[in-house]
């Protein structure tokens, strides 16, 4: 069916390397082309943290060996894209050599914002997202920084603070919101990611935004001025105020682009054999009620090169993304979210259950509507399972129903605390219910069942 024809992928993210993959398993024939100026081989970005604080070696996020490449044939470029020619389906390199392209995947990810800071190219002033800002924080770090600044809160810059943290060089951390992450989370799970924050010794300065960040001499990062006027000495800023698609070398062309590259749920671009997956595909419709048109999630972008690999491989195939999930680390506390749960909402149209461990680092909240059908969970501190929620939301569960069977969700050993049986009896208490409250088992009274 393919004949000679080459998918030249742009990018060996999580996205362009699922593509890859799932299209050499259903065509054995297609040229396959990965390309990266980042990397040769595709590593796992959420791990750079780990190799930072000495867990791991850099060639340990690799998740396959090298020889898996050539073996499944699928070709491997190590160079920076300039521009693309779609007339003569052609990729420009910065050196000048020219590729040639019958499907072209654009799979190019996301950069750290910058907003026009003073300041803001100094030596010493980074964000983390690539190997080489891996690379760059290790130089900047190495010797002679008394003290750092994180610029926006959200899951980069608490892991920005974490690493830093852990090789000793004290932290402050400017939240322009009034709480952590607080467009995302609701007002009580931000308090609690906020305390515990404080906890690790990180200087956490909610309402408190960057006005410059100031140089010496030499060009490198002495200080940064807040908005209130304050000063505060540091020789490393980190700049984790969110992420953008990575797409400035696309703009300006045929290709229409707004925030990311515009697509429809099949990801196709407005340019024939032109597709865009990941971090950097707009949709130019919402692929389902809950989503937003730019998905910033590695599993989505998992999920965008699954369902591109079929249409390659002439099963058209559009986006369907099921029921919203993520999941994070916030320092040692694990976070899962689960369907709906905004960081407000009308309470006329919408019933909220919240529970909290009196040792303020475990937490449960459970939204529904007025007719008592989950919408979503937020999970802290404890795991939960996914395809329990995932069913539950698919058959509209009501919130008694999963509250009553939520034994059978827990992820955690059984002599872990069970957690889940407080959460039922404060249900029980906020809402009542026909149901029984789970008994601990022997293990668990063994280990001690209370929380």
């Amino acid at each position: 069916m393919s004949g000679n024809r080459h998918v030249v992928i742009i990018g060996n993210g999580i996205s362009g390397v699922t593509c890859a993959r799932n299209l050499r398993k259903l065509d054995e024939n297609v040229r396959i082309t990965l390309v990266s100026g980042e990397s040769k081989f595709f590593f796992s970005r959420t791990a750079l943290m780990y190799v930072y604080m000495g867990h791991m070696k850099f060639e340990h996020t690799q998740p396959y060996e090298n020889w898996f490449w050539e073996k499944n044939r699928l070709e491997l470029k190590e160079a920076w894209v300039k521009e693309i020619d779609y007339s003569s389906k052609q990729i420009i390199f910065q050196s000048g050599e020219k590729l040639a392209y019958d499907d072209l995947v654009i799979a190019v990810g996301s950069k750290p914002n910058k907003f026009g800071w003073k300041g803001q190219d100094l030596k010493g002033v980074q964000g983390l997202y690539s190997k080489q800002d891996l690379e760059l924080m290790e130089s900047n770090t190495q010797s002679g920084v008394s003290r750092a600044v994180i610029v926006g809160g959200g899951l980069i810059g608490i892991e920005m603070a974490e690493m830093l943290a852990y090789k000793k060089i004290p932290v402050s951390f400017l939240v322009r919101e009034a709480g952590f992450w607080d467009n995302i989370l609701p007002k009580e799970e931000s308090a609690l990611v906020g305390k515990h924050i404080l906890e690790h010794h990180i200087d956490l300065r909610l309402e408190s935004e960057l006005e410059e960040i100031i140089g010496d001499e030499s060009g490198r990062v002495k200080a940064v001025r807040t908005k209130s006027g304050e000063e505060i000495p540091c020789q490393f800023v980190g700049l984790t105020a969110g992420v953008s698609p990575n797409i400035d070398f696309l703009k300006g062309s045929e290709l229409l682009t707004n925030r990311g590259v515009k697509v429809n749920l099949s990801f196709e671009t407005n340019i024939p054999n032109v597709y865009a997956i990941g971090d950097c595909a707009e949709f130019d419709q919402s692929p389902a009620e809950d989503r937003r048109p730019i998905e910033q999630v590695w599993y989505t972008g998992r999920m965008h090169g699954e369902t591109l690999a079929q249409t390659l491989a002439g099963r058209p195939t559009s986006y369907k993304p099921g029921h919203w999930f993520n999941s994070a680390k916030f320092l040692d506390i694990e976070y899962q979210t689960y369907g709906t749960v905004p960081a407000s909402w009308d309470s006329s149209r919408v019933d909220s259950f919240y529970w909290e461990h009196s040792g303020g680092k475990i937490a449960f909240r459970m939204l529904l509507d007025k007719s008592g059908t989950l919408l979503g969970i937020n999970n802290f501190g404890f795991r939960l399972r996914h395809e329990f929620f995932d069913r539950a939301l698919s058959e509209k569960w009501s919130g008694t129903k999963v509250i009553a069977n939520l034994a059978k969700a827990n992820f955690d050993p059984e002599f872990f605390a069970p957690y889940y049986i407080e959460i039922q009896k404060e249900f029980k208490n906020q809402f009542g219910g026909d149901f029984k409250v789970s008994k601990p088992s022997f293990i668990q009274k063994l280990f001690g069942a209370s929380v």
